[in-house]
């Protein structure tokens, strides 16, 4: 019940902000982000949309509420994947209209916050700049990033709830934004540095502690979810250490800056190796420069206010808190709210035709990279020619073609990096797919060798001796994977279906 009632309340904040709006504005704000976007509809799933349909508590009708369990991250955004497969089971199509929905109203609530703040001119130029550009291409086409729309949403919410007064209910919003995805912890810095920017009174610090304690207790249980998940690709789970990720993200930040005013580049798997510290240094001391230069247009609620507070809400995910995926475009979500502002501001002298030629190019390309994300080969195609030297576009890549033409690009992929087991395993599950067992059993035990212990590789050759009737070595093969890994679930299920 009380959830019913969250989801009401939600959709009552989100129609409020079409009070007072122009309907012209609103219907031209919907039809901007429909042009650029619209067209997810007819896309697929990717990457780890798949998931989605082995985990248990997402595909039973009575697993709704093990999602709430203590190390579980993001139960909210969870909970609305179990509905999704609830109503529409493995339908693309519904997952991708929820996500457009909530790309919508994050358009709209950003224009009402935005009017408050800014004006109404550049209240609808942001919101539009925001709606129809290309960096928002990943959030809104890749299903399992639904947590960063959700988490947006609220966020938006929660500053539409704080700019009328209700300060309370700005807490609930943020709370729930959390539980949607912590990379938003940052927004009650973003509350300071507007209530610094405006200088509102000082009532609201309360409210704003309320927020820090809410992003301190959910930014310690995502670290435990981490570190207690084998595989999270996140924290202690993560390809590379904390100051490693800090080095590379001296080159991700600006190259994240670079493509909001120059959009081009987009991937889903840049080549961004971790730099040289020198070259590390150079990116952060520009980061820092660009704050230093935008503080002298702080005050007001200034372009210079809204370059910082973009800065602030891209460092949780983009700082020392390490991921395997060193950049990611979906990680500017939220902050594009804030710098899509800046740029509006910047451009309120610039001549209207002009800026609206500019966001029709932006929506060109917001439509192309919507293309792009239709299907698997497309993404990846696109992902693999634009990163040649990139092992996981070729992976992807390879999962989508037929075996005739996945099985080159994989050796390929073995030139690239001879140390790593991924082609092997691929390789090895085409052959096993295309019925030969042996060779599947050759690749699957070079993949094993490369990297001795693996679960998922111990129970890939499981499956090739099992297919070899070799039950006894396969039975131990899978009994070791699970020995490593608790949680392996297709070693657990191979083993019931061996009795």
């Amino acid at each position: 019940m009380a959830r019913i009632f969250a989801v009401r309340s939600l959709a009552a904040d989100v129609f409020a902000t079409l009070d007072g709006i122009p309907t012209r504005h609103t219907l031209t704000l919907i039809l901007l982000a429909l042009i650029a976007f619209g067209g997810v509809a007819a896309g697929s799933f990717h990457l780890d949309d798949y998931s989605l349909f082995v985990n248990p508590d997402i595909a039973n009708a009575d697993g709704w509420w093990r999602l709430w369990a203590p190390l579980r991250t993001r139960p909210l955004t969870n909970l609305t994947f179990w509905l999704n497969y609830q109503i529409g089971g493995r339908d693309a199509v519904w997952y991708q209209l929820v996500d457009l929905a909530l790309h919508l109203a994050a358009v709209l609530l950003l224009f009402d916050v935005l009017k408050r703040l800014t004006g109404a001119r550049a209240a609808f130029f942001a919101a539009a700049i925001f709606a129809v550009h290309p960096m928002q291409a990943e959030a809104v086409n890749y299903i399992f990033a639904r947590g960063t729309l959700l988490s947006a949403v609220l966020c938006l919410a929660s500053l539409h709830a704080w700019l009328r007064g209700r300060r309370r209910i700005a807490v609930a919003w943020f709370a729930a934004a959390l539980l949607a995805k912590e990379e938003c912890v940052a927004f009650p810095v973003f509350l300071l540095l507007l209530h610094w920017s405006t200088r509102r009174a000082s009532a609201e610090r309360g409210a704003i502690a309320a927020m820090f304690g809410l992003s301190l207790t959910a930014g310690l249980r995502a670290m435990a979810a981490a570190a207690a998940i084998p595989g999270s690709g996140a924290g202690a789970g993560a390809a590379v250490t904390a100051w490693q990720y800090a080095l590379a993200q001296g080159t991700a930040i600006p190259r994240y800056m670079r493509m909001v005013v120059l959009p081009w580049g987009f991937t889903p798997g840049p080549d961004l190796p971790v730099p040289a510290r020198w070259v590390a240094a150079l990116g952060w001391a520009a980061v820092v420069g660009m704050c230093l230069f935008a503080s002298r247009r702080f005050r007001n609620a200034g372009p210079g206010f809204f370059f910082l507070a973009g800065i602030v809400l891209l460092l949780p995910s983009s700082s020392i808190f390490p991921a395997t995926d060193l950049a990611a475009d979906r990680r500017m979500y939220l902050p594009m709210t804030a710098f899509a502002a800046a740029l509006a501001l910047l451009l309120e002298r610039v001549d209207r035709r002009v800026v609206w030629a500019g966001l029709a190019a932006l929506a060109a390309i917001g439509v192309q990279r919507t293309f792009v994300w239709h299907s698997e080969e497309s993404l990846w195609t696109d992902a693999a020619a634009k990163a040649p030297r990139k092992l996981r576009p070729k992976i992807q890549l390879a999962r989508a073609l037929p075996p005739g033409r996945a099985l080159p690009l994989l050796e390929e992929a073995k030139t690239i990096a001879p140390a790593d087991p991924s082609p092997a395993s691929e390789e090895g599950r085409i052959y096993l797919a295309g019925g030969d067992p042996a060779r599947a059993l050759a690749e699957f035990g070079i993949a094993l060798a490369l990297q001795p212990g693996n679960p998922q590789a111990l129970n890939n050759r499981g499956v090739a001796l099992l297919a070899l009737g070799q039950k006894d070595a396969a039975r131990q093969d899978f009994a070791r994977a699970l020995a490593v890994d608790g949680c392996e679930y297709n070693a657990l299920a191979n083993l019931k279906k061996m009795g």
